[in-house]
């Protein structure tokens, strides 16, 4: 398939592609022709809003209250179950970072470079898991998911609010979770797929460290465009997640650090005076 050469054309045809290996082949040519400078930026474009994610048409959405829960993880069911829940996490964070590029207009090119490079990060992510997700005789589409992410996205439409929301909040949770996953696999006596999992989520976990940074740049960008302080993420998180802070359990503080997090901003989550 030709990919048009336009940069938010592509990523439009991109976002709606709705099959996992469709998508990725057709994001590696763009990327490819995109760091060969062979993509130009349009001077004119509305980008569309989405009112389902692309994966709706081969998986079942449901309420995130009763997505099949993480547990007997020393069965091969156990492990398909977990797998899918994090393969999702990843193959939505590939449709989220393609529409932070698609989205947002006339930003610095170093802008549109972070999140399509995050785009290729998180297709590899999801081919890792997807990949044992296969081993075990699963198949992404097969357990019911949520779509939080995606509606994350769509309630954010500026770009202080996206940055904030998306890799600042929902993707920082998500450097203090997986420490907790693994932590509940290495309880667990070890076989060769629990080893691969926790090998995959380790590489994510470094990973993703970078992704939020990301974000962490981005939002002090659109605050120092704005004329505000970057204290204002306390106060839309809030908005959006009412009581999120300052509740938060297993703080992954060095992670959080090292991804832009300020020491006044971990004693606003810890509820602590020292960081």
């Amino acid at each position: 398939m030709i990919i048009p050469m336009n940069f938010y054309k592509s990523l439009e045809h991109l976002l709606t592609i709705d099959q996992p290996s469709e998508k990725i082949e057709a994001f590696r040519d763009f990327y490819a022709l995109y760091r060969a400078g062979g993509v130009t930026f349009e001077d004119q474009f509305s980008p569309l809003r989405f009112t389902t994610p692309s994966y709706a048409s081969f998986c079942k959405i449901v309420s995130p209250q009763i997505v099949p829960k993480r547990r007997k993880l020393t069965t091969d069911l156990g492990k398909i179950i977990l797998l899918h829940a994090i393969a999702h996490i990843e193959y939505s964070a590939i449709d989220l970072a393609l529409d932070h590029a698609y989205r947002f207009q006339g930003l610095p090119k170093a802008y549109y470079d972070d999140w399509l490079e995050v785009a290729d990060d998180e297709i590899r992510h999801f081919e890792m898991l997807n990949t044992l997700l296969e081993e075990l005789g699963g198949r992404y589409g097969d357990i019911e998911v949520h779509n939080s992410l995606f509606e994350a996205a769509e309630r954010t439409q500026t770009l202080i609010k996206r940055m904030a929301v998306v890799p600042r909040f929902l993707e920082a949770n998500g450097l203090d979770a997986t420490p907790q996953v693994l932590e509940r696999l290495e309880r667990l006596q070890s076989d060769a797929m629990l080893e691969k999992i926790k090998s995959a989520l380790k590489t994510i976990l470094a990973e993703e460290i970078d992704h939020v940074l990301k974000g962490d740049r981005w939002f002090s960008y659109a605050c120092a465009e704005e004329g505000v302080s970057t204290d204002i993420f306390f106060d839309i998180v809030q908005a959006f997640y009412p009581g999120a802070f300052p509740k938060k359990q297993n703080v992954n503080v060095e992670a959080r650090s090292s991804a832009g997090f300020s020491c006044s901003e971990m004693k606003k989550i810890l509820q602590e005076h020292q960081c």
